[in-house]
């Protein structure tokens, strides 16, 4: 069971790469979301979060559900301000 898990964890972790990277560069792609780069980094930021959900499933880690909360809410929200304003204001 092990073994199928950090399976799906490479291919959600695997698939979460190219929309963050298109989100955050404020390129479109195709994505179940959207094509535009709020929806690609959404998508790809669930994608991470999901992974990250199952990784601690599989790992019965000593990190707190806060951490990785926490986390993941700072990660969404730099993400969110390059997908949308970006560090050198709109294109």
């Amino acid at each position: 069971m092990d073994l199928l898990l950090w399976l799906l964890i490479g291919i959600l972790g695997g698939n979460a790469v190219p929309h963050l990277v298109k989100g955050i560069t404020k390129e479109s792609y195709p994505c179940a979301l959207g094509n535009g780069p709020v929806p690609n980094f959404i998508g790809g930021w669930l994608s991470f979060v999901l992974a990250l959900g199952l990784a601690r499933l599989v790992l019965n880690s000593r990190v707190s559900d806060f951490d990785l909360i926490a986390g993941s809410i700072g990660f969404l929200l730099i993400g969110l301000f390059h997908a949308s304003i970006g560090a050198f204001g709109r294109k």
